[in-house]
Order: structure tokens, then sequence, then C-alpha cells
């Protein structure tokens, strides 16, 4: 059984119905102090936290007096434009009272699909957690159309999730896991502790989702654990509308976990060892053993580069000497960049390419020795 605690990176994911009250369409600001209490344990013995947060459609249609009724896209958008201002607030607030800055970062699945995105997105989730603040990622759903939604934030928590090799992945629901049946209509349903594989037949478990019988959105958060156990993360269903549910998480309350094969680091090593490389970079004998030591590789250490490929694209790292091949690493600048800047130091990066650069060639978390 995975435990809370033992995360360092936890992502959390909150529906619409544990922040906004259905009927009045106000913000259950009690709720989200008792979330934010949450937040600052959890920062206080030492981890990572980032908040996929639903809401913004939820608040906006209130604050526009558009009802309950169903929306158009345009109202949809309109209600999320109004709705992202006062959800960001509200966050803010809330952990503002325990010291913590908050972020808001907002995605949408193109951003996730195309890879010069991607990486722009983790690099700016991996910067805010570095500074000390919580991100809050939302569906940027003013802007999105059908075809670039997620439509559900447990995937999207998913890939948040696998983007900074987060350890943990909480779907706070309004059920407390997953179940052989829906526990309302049968009352012989088990709830399983603890999946490590997910088969045919848990899959069958979920309803179809083509066919619009899934169980209570258990479909999306079967897809959700299948990308975060590939990352290495284990991900936990457990019941969010409690006052502290990741404290409650924490002390025993009821859940699902699902559990990788391997962490998120050996997941990631071996992620990146399998892709074929699509450059060489020779290193001359100083750099290969800072790279042993554990370091980063820096521009200076470089002596030669080969191939076509784009930042973020998988490079063979070799020997300058006989170019033997010790690993493959992704590599954070383009084949052009990465020639120009090739034995250069990193305070020479903006004046060479002539705009400021990152100081890392291949970062030590993106490669595979």
């Amino acid at each position: 059984m995975a435990t809370l605690i033992e995360g360092r990176r936890i992502v959390a994911k909150i529906g619409s119905a544990l922040l906004v009250d259905a009927e009045t369409g106000q913000l259950r600001a009690d709720w989200l102090r008792g979330l934010a209490e949450d937040v600052a344990w959890l920062r206080s013995l030492g981890k990572d936290v980032i908040l996929v947060s639903s809401g913004s459609i939820a608040l906006g249609r209130g604050l526009l007096g558009l009802g309950r009724d169903s929306l158009s896209l345009e109202q949809s958008q309109a209600a999320a434009a109004v709705g992202q201002i006062r959800l960001a607030r509200a966050y803010e607030e809330a952990l503002a009272a325990h010291g913590i800055l908050t972020a808001q970062v907002l995605v949408t699945l193109e951003d996730t699909e195309n890879r010069r995105r991607f990486l722009n997105s983790r690099a700016t989730l991996e910067t805010l957690l570095t500074m000390g603040a919580v991100p809050i990622v939302n569906e940027n759903d003013s802007v999105a159309t059908d075809e670039i939604r997620y439509g559900d934030n447990d995937r999207l928590a998913s890939r948040v999730a696998m983007s900074v090799w987060a350890d943990r992945l909480i779907l706070l629901s309004d059920v407390d896991g997953f179940y052989t049946a829906s526990p309302t209509l049968d009352p012989t349903a088990r709830r399983f502790e603890v999946i490590t594989e997910i088969t045919p037949e848990i899959q069958a478990m979920a309803g179809d989702a083509a066919s619009g019988l899934s169980r209570g959105g258990m479909v999306t958060k079967l897809a959700a654990a299948r990308t975060a156990m590939a990352s290495g993360c284990a991900m936990a269903i457990t019941l969010g509308n409690v006052t502290r549910p990741l404290r409650a998480l924490h002390d025993g309350a009821d859940a699902t976990w699902f559990l990788p094969a391997a962490n998120p680091r050996i997941a990631r090593k071996g992620w990146i060892g399998a892709m074929k490389a699509r450059g060489r970079i020779r290193l001359d004998d100083g750099a290969i053993a800072a790279l042993r030591d554990g370091r980063s590789l820096l521009p200076a250490g470089v002596w030669g580069v080969t191939g076509r490929f784009g930042r973020g694209d998988p490079v063979a790292i070799c020997r300058a000497v006989d170019g033997a091949e010790l690993g493959i690493g992704l590599i954070r600048y383009s084949s052009d960049e990465a020639r120009k800047i090739a034995g250069h130091r990193s305070d020479e990066i903006a004046d060479i390419l002539g705009y400021p650069g990152r100081a890392v060639l291949i970062h030590r978390d993106d490669m595979a020795l």
C-alpha cells in the first residue's frame, strides 16, 4: 500500500463540485480553507504540491447569472473568463493565509501534445516549484474549443503529474475508490484497496465511455491511472468532500491506490534510454566526469555536435576521444543553437545567440547514462 506522505512531489485534482455549491453557484470557502491547511501541512514536510483545479465555469456562470441550463460554447468561454479571476483570487487568499505564494497556469490539450509547448509548460512548473510557489493548473476554458480540450481534469492532472515526474497523484472524487460495480446500484460491490495492473476485467468494471455508460467518470480515472502508472507515479482515488481531504487520506481514509512498477526516476530513465537518438554530442573528459558525478551537462564541455534535432529531442552522449556512446539525453537546444554554444561558458550564451538561454544543455534528470 502506498502512502501520501512518502511522496516527494504531489499533484492533487479538485473537481468543480468540491469548490462550488451546485445550488447557489457560490464558492465553498470553508472547504477551500481546509484544503489550504492540507497544502500548508504538506509543504511544512518539504513536499512539492501542484493543484489541478476545475471551477472557473461553475463560478463564472453564477456571477453572470446564466443559471443551471446547459451553456453554449461561447457562454462557457465567457463564464470561464469571469470565473478564472475569481478562482485564482480564492486560491491566492486561502493559501496566502499560510504564507504560501500561488501561481496560475492555464493549459489546453494542445499544450501537452505539442512538444515545444509541453517543454515550456514543464519548465514553468519546475521553476515555480523551485521558487517555492504552488501552481494552480486549470484547463484554459476561456479559449479552448472542443478540438483542443481535455474535457476532464482527471486526464489533465495525470499529464501534469507525468510532465513534472510527480510520485503521487490524488484524485479527490465523489467516491472513495474504484469498485467492482457501482456501489449505489449494487450493495455487494467491493472496493479495491490496491490495483497494480489495469486489466481488461478492471477496465470493463468502469463501464463503456463510448456508450456513455461509464460509472461516475471511472473511465477517465482509469485513463489517468494508466498514464500515471506508466510514468512511475502512484495514484489514489479518494473522497474529496471532507474538511481536510489530503490529511484524511494520510490518516487512513478509504481509497484505491494504483501502484506503478517503478518510481518516477527509474521510469523516466528507462523511458529516455529507450529513445532513438536524433543526433550526437561529443564531450571532453571533464564533462564526462561531471556527468558521472551526477551533475548536468553544460555547453563548455561539448567538443562537437552532429545531426539535426530540435529542443527536447533525444541525442546520444558520446566520448570525444573515440566516439563511444555513454548514454542518451533530452537536449534543451536545437542542433543549430547547440553548435553555436558548444565549448562556451553558460554566461556567454546570451551574447552568442542574441537572446537569453538556459544555462544547462542537458539536465541531469533528462539523461540516462
